[in-house]
């Protein structure tokens, strides 16, 4: 886990032309996205299509990110970030715990503050150095780690599969469609930008989509 300054992030909608700030107090991101071997040793599962340990899992939908994250949790001792509450007609609905220390998803402002990293541009470096995109990847999913980090040590931010996060993308518009973050694998250069947004429904799973985790430290 990698520490993040406090500090603060302005992000952007295309679509709605609206701009919005947010104050950021330190955090811990993970230097790569869960990988399918830690996925498998704590879920006993792997739900990902193309198979390799050191590939980011994927095929993984927001609901199963935010099981994961207290399942870890719970392995490494740490108070579980969310509550898992029945909801209306059986559906599930989910509480985070903010004083919780336990792991959880980056909020969209942690995300893009964690990737940039200090940088103003719409990439922590040159793309082919720092991603895997459409136009270096050979059509495929690559392993965690194999290119450049940012200058916070942070890897795959940019490219190889989307991040989920934990926001809610417009609950006007799109209900609980949830924020995906950081571009993947098939996608072209534009969509792998520090302030690209994507959403998708909370029970969507594709091989382009993974996630990292997050820690608030205790006290």
């Amino acid at each position: 886990m990698v520490a993040v300054p406090a500090g603060r992030v302005t992000l952007s909608d295309r679509r709605t032309e609206r701009r919005w700030t947010v104050g950021l107090a330190p955090y811990r991101l993970a230097a790569f996205p869960v990988t399918q071997a830690l996925y498998a040793q704590v879920t006993g599962v792997r739900p990902s299509a193309a198979q390799g340990d050191a590939l980011p899992v994927e095929s993984v939908s927001w609901w199963d990110a935010v099981r994961f994250c207290n399942a870890l949790s719970a392995r490494d001792g740490y108070a579980p970030a969310y509550h898992l509450l029945p909801g209306e007609e059986g559906v599930e609905r989910v509480e985070w715990d903010a004083a919780a220390d336990g792991y959880r998803l980056p909020t969209e402002a942690e995300w893009e503050h964690a990737c940039r990293a200090g940088t103003g541009g719409p990439h922590y470096g040159p793309l082919d150095e720092i991603a895997w995109y459409r136009g270096n990847s050979g059509e495929r999913m690559r392993d965690v780690g194999g290119k450049r980090p940012n200058p916070w040590g942070l890897y795959d931010m940019l490219g190889n599969t989307w991040d989920w996060c934990w926001d809610i993308y417009d609950a006007e518009v799109y209900g609980a469609y949830r924020v995906l973050r950081g571009g993947g694998w098939f996608d072209e250069h534009w969509s792998c930008r520090a302030s690209a947004r994507r959403r998708s429904h909370p029970t969507f799973r594709v091989d382009d989509v993974g996630f990292r985790v997050a820690r608030t430290p205790a006290g």
